[in-house]
């Protein structure tokens, strides 16, 4: 169980930011583009198919890489330093966003996140979460809600025979695109993928079909035919492939995402809140510190007016705020 304690703060100054220590999580689709792509140090030799950038769970949490907080963790800043560094008395007990990095390197079983007007369980936690893709490899893409005209009847026959992925809409990605998986919708990333995800703290996932293939340890994963079934939103057909044309990715109720084209310095937060920013492309500066492709950090609320710069060339940052 993970307890507050008390943070080791000993004077952060203004227009700081900060930074956490990775969780990586083994993944039987996963690979090691963690390493080769964004120049991580993976540990070991198994797939890896996520890095938590930035969690507050029970059995996961964030630590602070910045000295003057003395190891604290993400939930340890939450409840005794919420309002100076996140801003408002915001009514969560966790931190409410969970933030990833995942390499697809095989395609992730067919699932679907609880909706939050279908939970009968208080383990079941509703998940929305939008997918930017960073690289992708050719002919790479991903399944999102059903094709036109599939119905639940289709889709029930479908999971006795093993032809689930015949009803599935297939979204073509591309590097700098992103789609948003809103609870209920049926989904599954294919191979070929490395993408930011950013999502509701978390952890419910209901699979559907993991393609007949065995876990890391040879045994085929839980599937969960029932609650699925509960949960898929079934009027879900064809969504489409966000080219990201505007800046705003998404502006949930749960969080907003934006996705900032930097040429010029642009300031962190226009409100006294923090930010959540996660460099997509190029490198960038944040009170003299540089961070490049992959990196996420946290401008804190005190620290809302400094200024996010691109250094050598425009780059592509992704803000995530409540």
């Amino acid at each position: 169980m993970v307890r507050s304690r008390p943070v080791a703060f000993r004077g952060f100054m203004k227009h700081q930011c900060l930074t956490f220590d990775p969780l990586y999580k083994e993944r039987v689709w996963g690979g090691r583009v963690l390493e080769t792509h964004f120049g991580r140090q993976l540990p070991g030799e198994n797939p890896i198919g996520e890095s938590w950038e930035l969690v507050d769970r029970e059995d996961s949490q964030s630590i602070v890489r910045e000295p003057e907080f003395g190891g604290a963790s993400l939930h340890d800043l939450w409840i005794n330093q919420r309002r100076e560094l996140f801003g408002e008395d915001y009514d969560f007990p966790r931190f409410p966003i969970l933030v990833k990095i995942l390499d697809a390197s095989d395609v992730l079983s067919v699932q679907v996140h609880p909706a939050p007007d279908r939970l009968i369980h208080e383990r079941e936690e509703p998940k929305s979460e939008i997918w930017y893709f960073v690289t992708v490899a050719k002919g790479a893409g991903v399944y999102a809600g059903l094709r036109r005209g599939v119905t639940r009847a289709d889709f029930e026959t479908a999971l006795g025979t093993g032809r689930i992925a015949e009803l599935l809409h297939h979204v073509p990605t591309m590097p700098d695109s992103c789609i948003a998986i809103p609870s209920g919708r049926l989904h599954a990333i294919a191979a070929g993928n490395a993408l930011f995800e950013i999502q509701q703290n978390s952890d419910t996932t209901y699979r559907v079909f993991d393609w007949n293939r065995p876990g890391l340890d040879g045994v085929p994963r839980e599937i969960h035919i029932e609650e699925s079934l509960r949960h898929i939103d079934f009027e879900d057909f064809e969504p489409e492939l966000n080219r990201c044309e505007t800046e705003k990715l998404v502006d949930w109720p749960h969080f907003s995402v934006e996705r900032w084209v930097l040429d010029s310095s642009r300031q962190a937060n226009e409100t006294c809140n923090f930010s959540v920013l996660q460099v997509a492309q190029g490198k960038v500066s944040f009170a003299d510190r540089i961070f490049s492709q992959g990196d996420l950090f946290l401008v804190p609320a005190i620290s809302h007016t400094g200024r996010v710069a691109p250094v050598e060339g425009p780059a592509i940052v992704l803000r995530t705020t409540l």
